[in-house]
């Protein structure tokens, strides 16, 4: 009997000399061995015979009636078998003690080759408490294990349920029992856990999931006042207006018109100044850090600074508020952009105006002048609206095509609207055309002070977080950076994120260097907030990017679960659609992409009518059936993106990849694509927000 790399073996001896051993296995196979791995001498039974006999004797040896004959000092295992068995203890008797030591290193430490060396009382006794507790969890497992399996969810595995799905510990019992019960029963973790009733609700379970991930402390703030502006600031001249939708109450922007007809106009685009209260590194930006951004969805939201921080600096109706404006000088007609100015100031707001309520007054016909304007500041919006045109039109020659817009946004309406949903209200999906005249006024003005001010703090050598695309390519991508490189969706040679400074954490770092720009000008650099290869600026990129694209998946997401939610409320039984691409199509009424067998073969655009069979709101799947083909082949439909082209990253944005759990091997959602053109973030309004860049 030898031992090779700690296994056991048996044979017959062919040949021998002072350093090996030549064995044959009972399998007929030969095998040299050393001699110092040769542990025991033995002429009958047989090898096969010993060492089942050996296994089957082992198991029945007292560890703790061994452990008490053993000598204190090191030992052999044959000395160990005179010593429990007899003098004249036999082969198999030996070779059981040798397995029964070798299993047992609580009792027995190993000390050479069959020799070893009893463990302390002490070590014994530990040993056994922790072989006990080990017993313990494995019978708890095994207990839990059949209690889900039965459909029953025990309280300890309930409370772990979000960890045990998306972060488990695979050695915590609880993670253990699931999986347990899933190979009994060859179901899903998941369905599993939902059949014995751990989830109640699956809205609550995305809402609970998202929170789990992201806001694992709550979404509450600690109490932090908001801080005021040390500085005396100037009032500007102006009478400012805003442009957002009803809900809003994160009011960044404003824009003002003065000198109308005189020739020389001058634009101002006003942001709301935080970052003139916030000082970096202070309790209430390590708040805003912490979040990066407000996170929006249908019938609530959670801001990135506490509310009283947000109504002391949004740029609400009726006061002067502080602001960072950006003035440009343009030809009144030409409307060439002559130069620009930046100040700090307050800024008198004089209306708030809300496009959801005015989208049907602020048309292209009354901004033209061919039916009358009913409307507060008529005059600069429909010079507003002349100047967004022009506008566009040049940042389309950069880009090399137009931007078109052929899928109108969706709104989403709870009832009742309490603020903080449940799942079970009432939704209403309403649609607004994409580039209405209110919406291109402002994003037009934003792309035009965003990348001004990128520009500007470049000249000055300034750092700041930028957002660039190489070109319009199919699948370069629109990234984050701290260099002023041009941006291609947008058709402009730099491009920043500064006009959201209540809602984006990059944006109130941009104004912190802005800010340091408009006091110090060309010597800002010894002012500012973050110097030249800031190490800390690229953390907070990093960081923002990872925390916008988490947050835009949990809006993809929980926007879908409304829209199926929409479809049973209604009790809709068909969907029109238009092909994508392998086996996807979009509904051409709804915000929904979905999966329709049948239609991998057809051209895309094609217009298919599909049956809705099934709706799985935890896992966000709508299961369809194709009913008929709508049109003749090789004619196109409309599933054209922003650029008029087909656009894959609002593709992947509109739909919900299959639920991915942490237990399972279910196929991860798809990213949140950057747009083959402009990028659909900068370019689409979030709920409750106006449609700025």
């Amino acid at each position: 009997m030898f031992d090779e790399a700690g296994k056991f073996l048996a044979g017959r001896v062919m040949s021998e000399t002072e350093s090996a051993v030549q064995l044959e296995l009972d399998s007929g196979k030969r095998v040299k061995a050393k001699a110092t791995s040769v542990l025991l001498r033995f002429d009958k039974p047989s090898p096969a015979e010993l060492l089942q006999g050996a296994q089957a004797l082992a198991q029945e040896i007292d560890l703790d009636l061994a452990w008490e004959f053993a000598p204190a000092e090191e030992f052999g295992f044959a000395e160990l078998a005179a010593e429990y068995f007899s003098a004249a203890a036999s082969a198999e008797q030996q070779a059981a003690t040798l397995l029964r030591l070798f299993e047992a290193p609580h009792y027995f430490r190993r000390a050479g080759k069959g020799r070893f060396r009893k463990a302390s009382e002490e070590t014994v006794r530990a040993a056994l408490l922790g072989i006990e507790r080990k017993r313990q969890v494995a019978a708890q497992i095994d207990a839990w294990a059949d209690q889900i399996a039965q459909g029953q969810c025990p309280p300890p595995v309930r409370e772990q349920l979000y960890r045990i799905l998306f972060r488990p510990d695979k050695n915590g019992a609880e993670y253990k029992a699931v999986v347990e019960a899933a190979r009994r029963t060859q179901r899903s973790p998941l369905e599993l856990l939902q059949a014995a009733g751990a989830i109640d609700s699956p809205y609550q379970f995305h809402w609970k999931r998202f929170l789990f991930e992201q806001f694992p402390h709550g979404i509450g703030f600690p109490p932090l006042p908001a801080p005021e502006i040390g500085a005396e600031l100037p009032r500007a001249s102006v009478e400012a207006f805003s442009i957002d939708d009803s809900h809003t109450t994160e009011i960044d922007d404003a824009l003002s018109v003065q000198g109308l007809g005189s020739g020389r106009v001058t634009l101002g685009v006003h942001i709301a100044a935080p970052g003139l209260a916030i000082a970096p590194d202070s309790a209430l930006d390590k708040v805003a850090r912490a979040r990066m951004s407000t996170v929006y969805m249908p019938g609530g939201k959670i801001t990135m600074l506490p509310d009283e921080v947000v109504q002391r600096y949004t740029l609400i109706e009726g006061r002067d508020c502080p602001a960072v404006s950006i003035y440009f000088d343009i030809d009144e007609a030409t409307l060439e952009v002559r130069g620009h100015r930046t100040q700090l100031e307050r800024v008198p707001i004089a209306t708030n105006l809300r496009h959801d309520l005015l989208d049907d007054a602020i048309t292209e016909a009354t901004l033209g002048g061919q039916e009358e304007a009913r409307y507060p500041h008529a005059a600069e919006l429909a010079f507003t609206w002349r100047l967004a045109k022009a506008l566009k039109a040049r940042r389309e020659a950069v880009r090399g095509r137009p931007e078109t817009f052929t899928r109108p946004d969706y709104s989403f309406a709870l009832e009742p609207d309490s603020g903080a949903p449940t799942g079970e209200e009432r939704v209403h999906i309403s649609t607004r055309r994409r580039g209405a005249p209110l919406d291109l006024i402002v994003s037009e003005a934003m792309i035009l002070a965003n990348s001004t001010w990128g520009g500007w703090l470049a000249d000055i050598g300034l750092p700041a977080i930028y957002r660039s695309q190489a070109s319009l390519l199919p699948g370069v991508k629109v990234r984050m950076g701290t260099k002023p490189l041009p941006h291609a969706g947008m058709g402009v040679a730099q491009y920043t994120w500064a006009t959201s400074p209540l809602r984006r954490y990059a944006d109130l770092v941009n104004q912190w260097q802005i800010i340091a720009c408009a006091r110090h000008g060309h010597t800002a650099a010894l002012a500012a907030a973050f110097k030249p290869r800031d190490a800390a600026l690229f953390s907070i990129v990093s960081g923002f990017d990872a925390a916008y694209a988490a947050y835009g998946d949990f809006q993809h997401a929980i926007e879908r679960y409304w829209t199926l939610r929409w479809i049973e409320q209604n009790e809709c039984r068909e969907l029109d659609a238009a092909v994508m691409k392998e086996g996807l199509v979009r509904a051409e009424s709804l915000p929904l992409v979905f999966r329709v067998p049948g239609t991998e073969g057809f051209e895309r655009g094609t217009h298919v009518r599909a049956r809705i069979v099934g709706i799985d709101l935890l896992t966000l799947d709508l299961h369809a059936q194709l009913l008929q083909r709508l049109d003749e082949p090789g004619r196109r439909g409309g599933v054209e993106g922003a650029d008029g082209v087909i656009d894959e990253a609002d593709d992947d944005a509109e739909q919900s990849g299959p639920l991915t759990l942490a237990i399972d091997l279910a196929e991860p959602p798809q990213d949140a694509a950057q747009a083959s053109g402009a990028n659909a973030s900068d370019l689409v309004a979030p709920p409750g927000g106006s449609a700025v860049p």
